[in-house]
């Protein structure tokens, strides 16, 4: 099985600026596929794929499906567990802000916690802290109770 016109296919998709972002590095089901299928339409008709070599990719390719929902779970689960917790967070600006968090919120399949009107991305939270307790500014009073036996108040 010849590799080198699946090697030439993957470089020229990285090749251009190097400031890409996340997206366009990442390989997805869909540039799986295309990877496959440039496979096979490159292949010797005298010396096909073998089973076990198709079988093992899909196998493989079933796996990074499963790891990747797994992941996307627990930043889910993760994201969830700041509800009512204060966090510090870097904005665009580089300006640290600090908030309480009131929902999760999934943008673009990715969770980002929401505070207030803002979005913010879990790679940019710096601390995560129990919401600060805030101490009642009256003082507690006693009710007068009458004793059963005299009816006298106490």
């Amino acid at each position: 099985m010849s590799v080198d016109a699946t090697s030439s296919a993957t470089s020229t998709s990285y090749s251009g600026s190097t400031a890409t972002n996340k997206a366009t590095q990442d390989l997805g089901k869909d540039d799986f596929l295309k990877l496959l299928v440039t496979q096979l339409q490159s292949q010797d008709p005298l010396n096909p794929m073998e089973d076990k070599d198709f079988i093992a990719q899909m196998a493989q390719f079933t796996s990074l499906e499963q790891m990747k929902n797994m992941n996307t779970s627990i930043q889910i689960t993760q994201a969830a567990s700041y509800i009512g917790r204060q966090i510090t967070w870097g904005d665009d600006k580089g300006v640290e802000q600090t908030g309480v968090v009131t929902g999760v919120r999934i943008v673009s399949g990715e969770p980002k916690v929401a505070v207030g009107d803002q979005t913010i991305s879990l790679a940019k939270i710096i601390t995560v802290t129990a919401r600060p307790i805030t101490t009642p500014t009256t003082t507690p009073t006693t009710t007068p109770t009458t004793t059963p036996t005299t009816g006298t108040t106490v």
